[in-house]
């Protein structure tokens, strides 16, 4: 059975837009012009259990709109979700027993109270057995490095000190399955590698299904084999970081240092036309190609058997620059094969 099963699942909310101006007002008072705003357009997917992936999209593109649905705090307009085979909105209080939710802005600790009393409310709500929650808090305590702060009010702590506390406080219950929307926003270097750190040991450790949600991009390349890209409702791409990495139209670098005079004329007639070359310095040339017309082994090997070098470095597609194209142009803008490499079975 499948973590996660979404078919064409909407949300749409109805606005009005306020007139401008004192007759403007006067005339909302007796008519509104009122306008539905598609916020999740017929979106389609699955989760596999332990699955670690990365949800991701501009803002507006509907991700923490579906991570409610998914969770049970919204209900769908249309469409079907399954989670561990509940349905998040109907049988919410079930449901909400075997999974953990995490919004960076927000806390779901008690504001005056030490982070020890709060694991312990939540203990007692999930009504989780008092040896497995000492067990539970020994090992994440030990885990997050929760031990300086634990016995702290929350309105005390530093930003990433109660991060790690809701991290906790989401896992009190031992849930299959963990949403994070924007975990790490506002979080410096360190304690952002911290949050990785811990999300990478508990999927591996204890298969935890984890639906992350983020603008950091180096979390999706550290963390997720898997990402699904949002744009305007829509799910653009599902597949893994390495297929999107090698979508026709994305072009590679290879700076290569040699010991004698440049041959630029010469390397760029090995493939006429599929490469573009560039001296940068004395004897370093920079051979930018398209991996759908030249292989990065076939470039490196025809360089190295001809020529005597001292350094060779690749340069691969940079994933923010990938993901800036997708939210500009659309998947389209990759040529013909992408639609085959967007969605791979999985």
């Amino acid at each position: 059975m499948n973590a996660i099963d979404v078919n064409n699942l909407s949300k749409s909310f109805r606005t009005f837009s306020r007139r401008e101006g004192i007759s403007g007002s006067v005339r909302d008072l007796f008519q509104r012009d009122y306008r539905d705003l598609q916020a999740v357009d017929s979106i389609s997917f699955t989760v596999k259990p332990g699955e670690l992936i990365g949800y991701i999209g501009p803002n507006g593109a509907g991700k923490s709109t579906s991570i409610k649905m998914l969770t049970g705090i919204l209900k769908p307009t249309s469409g079907e979700m399954k989670v561990l085979g509940f349905d998040p909105f109907l049988q919410r209080k079930e449901y909400t027993r075997h999974i953990g939710v995490v919004f960076g802005q927000r806390t779901q600790l008690w504001w005056d109270i030490a982070v020890i009393e709060s694991l312990k409310l939540l203990g007692h709500i999930y009504q989780v057995a008092p040896a497995d929650f000492s067990k539970r808090l020994e090992n994440l305590t030990g885990i997050l490095g929760m031990e300086e702060f634990l016995h702290t009010p929350v309105r005390k702590l530093s930003l990433g000190q109660r991060i790690r506390s809701d991290l906790a406080a989401s896992l009190i219950h031992n849930p299959q399955i963990l949403f994070l929307d924007e975990p790490t926003i506002g979080l410096d270097a360190v304690a952002k590698d911290s949050v990785r750190t811990f999300l990478r040991h508990i999927n591996r450790e204890f298969k935890t299904t984890i639906l992350l949600t983020t603008h950091d991009l180096k979390e999706i390349e550290e963390l997720c084999d898997r990402m699904l890209i949002l744009d305007k409702g829509k799910i653009v791409y599902d597949g893994s970081l390495y297929a999107i990495k090698n979508l026709p139209g994305l072009e590679r670098q290879i700076f290569v240092d040699f010991k004698q005079e440049v041959p630029l004329s010469e390397i760029e007639s090995l493939f006429p036309g599929k490469i573009r070359c560039s001296v940068e310095g004395a004897r370093r040339v920079v051979v930018t190609y398209d991996q759908q017309l030249v292989t990065t082994p076939h470039l490196a090997r025809e360089i190295l058997s001809r020529w005597e070098i001292r350094d060779l470095t690749i340069l691969e597609p940079d994933i923010e620059d990938v993901i800036r194209k997708v939210y500009r142009d659309g998947m389209e803008s990759f040529g013909d094969e992408s639609a085959d490499q967007a969605a791979p079975a999985i």
